[in-house]
């Protein structure tokens, strides 16, 4: 994780690495996995990513901090690096509602909303 100086930087290099379409299905795939993570090819296979493609997708999430490798016999297990992912989080709620407790902006209507009729 980013020194307290170079947060906001850190926090681009990791929203950048979750910003394109196979890159954020891959860490999707990789939260519901949990703490076990999944091989390399299991991620291929599930996402139906060519090889190379995800190689390149995985090493974009592991410089940015957001997913961790380690190995496991012959294979490579990839899984989120959880608390990297909450301290993202909570550093996009951080100036959020500005202290108040954030709420979706339906909830704050006062009045239903009407149904569009197709």
């Amino acid at each position: 994780m980013a020194k307290d100086w170079d947060r906001q930087g850190w926090a681009v290099k990791a929203l950048g690495a979750l910003a394109h379409d196979s890159r954020l299905q891959v860490h999707r795939l990789l939260v519901r996995a949990g703490e076990d993570g999944l091989s390399a090819g299991a991620i291929a296979s599930e996402l139906g990513l060519p090889a190379s493609s995800l190689s390149f997708h995985l090493m974009h999430l592991q410089a940015a901090d957001m997913v961790q490798q380690r190995r496991e016999g012959r294979s490579l297990i990839y899984s989120v690096n959880f608390d990297c992912m909450n301290q993202l989080m909570e550093y996009l709620r951080e100036n959020c509602c500005q202290g108040v407790q954030c709420r979706p902006a339906a909830l704050r209507q006062s009045k239903p909303r009407q149904k569009i009729r197709a």
